[in-house]
């Protein structure tokens, strides 16, 4: 990345005593290569190292010695790849650019690398932090749509930054100790995050066990057991199932045909044979039995942007959370979507996602307050009792009920998903109703807690990794360390690595031709 009279520009100022040039000026720049991955001899456990970008995806060492897979002497000599001392530089430059990792042994790459090999005087770990720093300006170099990704040619134009030697040692120590210093915050943040996340689920697998509430049942013994609620809701389901069959007899003015209360489907129960014992009051159930009404979402494709009704995105709902905010736009007459508005109360499922642990969960529509549409990868349900909603909200995200769902996952056409008849087989425990106020009232004391916790938590994460990002800022504009004057300049440390490198090409150049004569 230069000028275009082979002077490299400088993305940032730097110290008096540096100096910008392009990395392919003082770097060997060496790319990597595949051998015929469908051929299993090219490939062994034992052979030489081989690393791919996939071997350093979420990679967080420093060093690398060995990815999943090693050539075969064969795999060797039936590929173009050449061998990176220990102390090379490996610099991934597509799917994805960016992966940068030091080689701890002589090792191999495949042709998703181009590597460096620095010169006595640029230190290998100054180079990794520069190039970790310096992604952005590979991202500048590349070319592709579908991949991007930076050839040889361009990637040895990028900028590189080069201080004295002894102040390049003095930068790498200060981020290894402040880089260290914020490894040790982020893993006690990501412990505590961890410990409220399993506090989180221990309390929601006690409230639908009835542990959460067990002083409650013995201050209120008197309570209307689950067994009968659940005959007041079978009851009601039939009830309302009749009363819809005789007004759709009267709009079609027709008088109901002889044994037509025979038609109702009576709910199946579930097969309490291998679920977990639960107090005395309580029963099982399926969701279906408790449930009055279940449908999937319109099918057509939103657009990011207005006109057209709001309407909820997949992502819109997790475990025991919708939020309204993740929308997009649908289009359509008012008469043909009032079937798909949502309302408070309303529990959501998704219906397809890519993760198991996304799939099947369940969320409560909350204080919905504008027309609000639900698409076709999320299953809307309501109950016979709708203040039950915030309990089968719970039950459904954990214990038995959520291991029925993850059960029911299966893969159709590239997608994970789960249908309408999951949902209504699945178990759930029921506990009176009054108790089920009780269980929700006291998890959602115990899970605002935790969140606000984890509000705390995460926002310093994400200070973290920006203060990694200004660490190495400071580091590459000569701020992170003073500079001594004593040490030698850049200039003349880059005047001898070229002098080093025109006498060496001189040498091979002369080795070749000598090679030459005597064939």
């Amino acid at each position: 990345m230069s000028d275009g009279n082979g002077v490299p520009r400088s993305p940032w100022p730097i110290p008096a005593s540096w100096k910008w040039l392009c990395i392919g000026e003082i770097c060997r720049v060496v790319g990597g290569g595949t051998p015929d991955t469908k051929v299993p001899q090219n490939f062994s456990d034992t052979g030489f190292p081989w690393i791919t970008p996939a071997d350093l995806s979420g990679y967080r060492l420093k060093f690398v010695g060995r990815g999943e897979r090693s050539l075969s002497e064969r795999g060797r000599a039936t590929s173009s790849v050449q061998e990176l001392p220990a102390g090379a530089v490996l610099f991934s430059s597509r799917a994805p650019i960016g992966y940068v990792a030091i080689a701890e042994n002589p090792l191999t790459t495949n042709q998703g690398f181009k590597s460096f090999v620095p010169p006595v005087g640029i230190t290998p770990d100054y180079l990794y932090y520069f190039l970790k720093y310096a992604r952005p300006l590979a991202l500048e170099l590349a070319s592709g749509t579908t991949f991007p990704e930076v050839s040889a040619k361009r990637v040895a134009q990028l900028p590189l930054c080069i201080p004295p030697t002894n102040e390049q040692r003095r930068i790498v120590a200060k981020i290894d100790e402040l880089f260290s210093d914020l490894d040790a915050g982020v893993a006690a943040l990501q412990r505590a995050k961890a410990k409220l996340a399993r506090y989180r689920a221990a309390v929601l697998k006690s409230a639908v066990e009835g542990r959460l509430t067990a002083g409650w049942r013995a201050a209120h013994p008197n309570t209307e057991p689950a067994s009968d609620l659940l005959a007041r809701i079978l009851t009601e389901r039939r009830r309302r199932w009749e009363e819809d069959q005789l007004a759709r007899y009267a709009a079609a003015n027709r008088q109901p045909p002889k044994g037509w209360r025979e038609k109702y489907r009576e709910p199946e129960g579930p097969d309490t044979e291998n679920l977990p014992a639960l107090p005395e009051s309580w029963c099982w159930a399926t969701m279906d039995q408790v449930m009055s009404y279940l449908r999937n979402g319109l099918p057509p494709k939103p657009s990011p942007e207005p006109p057209g009704f709001r309407i909820l995105r997949i992502n819109a709902v997790r475990p025991m959370s919708v939020d309204l905010d993740e929308v997009r736009f649908l289009d359509w007459p008012k008469q043909d979507v009032e079937p798909y508005l949502v309302n408070s109360g309303d529990l959501l499922f998704t219906r397809y996602n890519g993760s198991v642990d996304l799939l099947g969960v369940a969320g409560m529509v909350r204080e919905c307050h504008e027309p609000t549409l639900h698409p076709d990868k999320l299953i809307r349900v309501q109950f016979v009792f709708p203040q039950m909603a915030a309990f089968m909200e719970i039950a459904a995200n954990v214990g038995a009920s959520r291991t029925h769902m993850v059960s029911r996952a299966r893969t159709t056409a590239g997608q994970t998903g789960i249908s309408g008849t999951d949902i209504r087989q699945m178990p759930v425990p029921l506990p009176p109703l009054d108790e089920q106020a009780a269980i929700v009232e006291a998890a959602e004391q115990v899970v605002s807690v935790i969140e606000r916790s984890v509000a705390i938590v995460e926002p310093n994460l994400r200070r973290a990794s920006r203060l990694r990002q200004s660490i190495l800022r400071r580091a590459f504009e000569g701020r992170l360390v003073p500079q001594d004057p004593t040490d030698e300049p850049a200039e003349e440390l880059l005047a001898r690595i070229k002098s080093e490198r025109k006498e060496q090409a001189a040498t091979n150049g002369k080795v070749r031709k000598s090679r030459k004569a005597r064939t």
